[in-house]
């Protein structure tokens, strides 16, 4: 009986692994435009680093053990943590800011369901060291740009922007003491989705004239007025400003109901979601000033977003914005008879140190049968070498999508070869 693969945990067969495959391309590309570094770390960490950023009841979510050596270790559920300790180790003689990105695949045992499995692989950015609210306006611009490398447009994502000062103020004008604060940050990360906000507040000893101030302020019928109360002298409307400076302003939806779980975030926070609102948040970070400092890294300001490849590659199926699987050939070598084994071992060497993709049948086929596989392969051209046409040092060369054959001498193949295939015209039939 063959065994099947842990709940939660992907295969990726050469379909999916161009998907992926894909999908970290353009991540790594656009990194790159922003001037990000890319990093690692360990898939494996010590237990407490993760239990002294989220407490104790974080390892219920954890997939931890303790390893032959008798310590506590888990499997990363997040970058952060790694990342606190890379900086603190070298950040007296880095130039700031930092710019650092990761890919790495992240694991967490919980309940699955579309868009959250229990391991997945994430696209961390963080930029440490700049207090000032450009750091802001560029790294939402680098979310942003994140989902135009895809081919999204502001008609497919949104970027919902909130920032936690802003709301800490609305808040105390309302009356509420800021030891109630992360109570109700609380209420208003769930306010959409969740009926019982209301009563959560009221419990905790609110008054209803407060409870319906706090409604007011996340209601979508006043952001456009609470936007415009935004001042340009703070940091947050900086960052906005910056942002409409750079273009991004149809992106934008300023959401008062985004403060992210999260209690590290210090101030700008922001998620990305599919504008039908189909998906989980594809992206979601912020600014979190002081949380390095308290994982034992260096006190630097920082700010950053995860963006995880389970939604993204919903979205891009859903807007059929997805790799197909190409050929994986480029040229099908086939052998007449027996005798000429050989030679197709040696012409298909020598292609393949001109750099192309070249298979072979490995055992005796005939043409017909070879070309048939040269087809499934994808393969654009084939190669066919029979005896007569040795004897004069030719091959029969076969395009197998226009249907042409034509004879070419052996010394000229290779480099032949290579001009047609890196021919813009090969990249499809009507070219």
């Amino acid at each position: 009986m063959i065994s099947k693969g842990l709940p939660g945990f992907r295969d990726f067969p050469p379909e999916d692994f161009a998907l992926r495959a894909h999908i970290f391309r353009v991540w790594r590309e656009v990194a790159a435009r922003y001037g990000f570094e890319e990093y690692d770390g360990p898939p494996l960490e010590p237990l407490d680093l993760y239990t002294a950023k989220s407490g104790d009841e974080i390892v219920g979510q954890l997939y931890n053990f303790v390893d032959k050596g008798d310590r506590q270790v888990a499997l990363r559920p997040e970058m952060t943590p790694t990342l606190a300790r890379m900086v603190g180790a070298r950040a007296n003689g880095m130039k700031k800011p930092i710019r650092w990105f990761s890919i790495p695949q992240l694991f967490r045992y919980e309940r699955q369901q579309r868009g959250r499995l229990r391991e997945h692989f994430q696209l961390n950015c963080d930029l440490i060291g700049e207090a000032g609210p450009l750091a802001d306006a560029e790294i939402i611009a680098l979310s942003i740009d994140m989902m135009r490398g895809f081919g999204l447009g502001p008609q497919d994502v949104r970027v919902r922007v909130s920032d936690r000062l802003f709301l800490s103020s609305a808040l105390r004008q309302l009356g509420i003491a800021d030891a109630m604060t992360p109570l109700v940050f609380q209420a208003i990360d769930r306010i959409e989705k969740n009926a019982a906000a209301a009563r959560e507040m009221l419990d905790a000893h609110l008054d209803t004239v407060t409870v319906a101030g706090v409604f007011r302020l996340t209601d979508p019928a006043h952001r456009a007025e609470l936007r415009r109360s935004i001042s340009a002298a703070t940091h947050f409307g900086a960052a906005l400003n910056a942002l409409d400076e750079m273009g991004f302003g149809e992106w934008i939806d300023f959401d008062p109901t985004i403060v992210r779980g999260l209690a590290y975030y210090t101030g700008t926070v922001f998620e990305l979601f599919d504008a039908k609102r189909t998906l989980r948040a594809i992206c979601g970070g912020g600014r979190y000033d002081t949380l390095l400092g308290s994982l034992g890294g260096a006190d630097l300001p920082a700010l950053g977003f995860g963006m995880g490849d389970v939604v993204l590659g919903e979205l891009l199926k859903d807007r059929g914005l997805h790799p197909s699987v190409g050929a994986s050939i480029d040229v099908f070598v086939a052998a007449v008879t027996p005798a000429d084994v050989e030679h197709v071992l040696k012409l298909s060497h020598e292609l393949r140190d001109a750099g192309l993709r070249v298979e072979f049948a490995l055992n005796t086929q005939a043409v017909g049968k070879q070309l048939n596989l040269a087809n499934a392969r994808g393969a654009r051209l084939a190669v066919v070498i029979g005896p007569d046409d040795r004897a004069r040092g030719e091959v029969q060369l076969k395009d197998l999508v226009y249907k042409t054959q034509e004879a070419i001498t052996d010394s000229s193949l290779a480099s032949h070869l290579s001009s047609l295939v890196n021919d813009s015209r090969l990249t499809t039939p009507n070219g």
